[in-house]
């Protein structure tokens, strides 16, 4: 994102230029500058958030922390791509990948404070390239970490001309006896669960396979959406929960566990929080199924369990709180414009980790 590969490339005595080998360094430097300010309004204390330089600065006294632990992460945000590249629109894009990384940091406790970005594509087009920043500044605004840096990689011959893939890298911090889970998760804990705004960035190679036997193109109504197309409706951007959360678990101190629901669903995301012999019961019927997942599932013939493994079915992030701190933690939860919902309860394990009672508004 700020700097670019601008290896030498061309053949000494033949004449032959980077740019007549596929690489436009001049379309690089305009789409840097371009970026500058999208970079700048991701400022906070600790990074001045600009761009130029061989890496990025973060000063973590500045920050306000005393005794921190660093915490990193990095993902990215799939074939949820392909839906951008083949629609043309690349504006919410960087969100996902912002959210995807930064989700990750906060449910171990920990505050984002940096990210940075990977862009990498067959031949750079700079508003492209523009717009997937503008999403990534939103995200990094939306989750109050700065953007301090990134890469550009115009790689002809590996990718295709039109398509890209995305990157992200984010570190957090978190003072030392604060970090999540906490070690006294224990049976009869409840559940929460926060809505997600649909489909998020993971299941989207079993997403296009559905689209494709829909027979119903980006452009066309999406049937689960009125006013909206279907390519619209499902990049629909991740949420980035990070500061409702980072709200409750400071006030409250009542949250001991929190699980990010993202690839694998429940059965694979929620047991990597819980202490060896617990498990979680889960009561579906009280999920508010977005009514994308309930197209998905019949366009797709997905069956429930498959769905529950794939997808979040409605629910992007599961909270684990001692039963007298519910009421603290749900009040700040809602002051901060969240819907939590009772999910459940943690019980001791005697099978698989997560069990259901009831079924899917599928």
């Amino acid at each position: 994102m700020s700097e670019r590969d601008d290896s030498e490339g061309g053949v000494p005595g033949q004449g032959l230029t980077y740019a007549e080998a596929g690489v436009d360094i001049d379309a690089g430097n305009a789409m840097v500058s371009a970026i500058k300010p999208l970079v700048r309004s991701t400022r906070r204390p600790g990074a001045d958030a600009e761009i130029g330089g061989f890496g990025g600065l973060f000063d973590l006294r500045a920050a306000g922390f005393t005794d921190p632990i660093l915490v990193a992460a990095n993902d990215g945000v799939g074939t949820k791509v392909k839906i951008a590249i083949e629609t043309g629109l690349h504006e919410t894009i960087g969100i996902d990948l912002v959210a995807m990384c930064v989700n990750d940091l906060v449910v171990q406790g920990a505050e984002p404070l940096l990210f940075l970005d990977y862009y990498a594509t067959g031949r750079l087009d700079p508003q492209v390239g523009v717009a997937i920043v503008r999403g990534i500044a939103e995200g990094c605004r939306q989750a109050g970490c700065a953007l301090v840096g990134g890469e550009t990689a115009e790689m002809p011959g590996l990718y295709a001309e039109r398509d890209y893939d995305l990157a992200g890298f984010a570190v957090g911090a978190a003072e030392r006896g604060t970090l999540l889970p906490r070690a006294d998760v224990a049976a009869g804990d409840v559940l929460l669960g926060l809505p997600s705004s649909g489909v998020h960035s993971n299941g989207f190679s079993l997403v296009r396979r559905i689209v494709e036997l829909s027979g119903l193109g980006w452009d066309d109504p999406a049937p689960f959406a009125p006013g909206r197309s279907l390519g619209e409706a499902l990049l629909e951007p991740t949420r980035i929960y990070v500061k409702p959360l980072l709200a409750a678990h400071r006030r409250t101190g009542g949250i001991k566990a929190m699980a990010h629901i993202t690839g694998g669903g429940f059965p694979d995301n929620i047991p990597r929080v819980l202490p060896d012999g617990l498990g979680v019961r889960l009561a579906l019927g009280d999920i508010r199924v977005p009514p994308v997942f309930a197209w998905l599932a019949k366009t797709g013939g997905v069956a429930e369990h498959e769905m529950l493994r794939t997808f979040n079915c409605g629910i992007g992030m599961v909270l684990v709180v001692g039963p007298d701190a519910v009421q603290a933690v749900t009040m700040v939860l809602r002051e901060a414009g969240e819907a939590p919902v009772m999910l459940g309860e943690v019980v001791e394990r005697a099978g698989e980790p997560v069990t259901y009672q009831g079924a899917l508004g599928l």
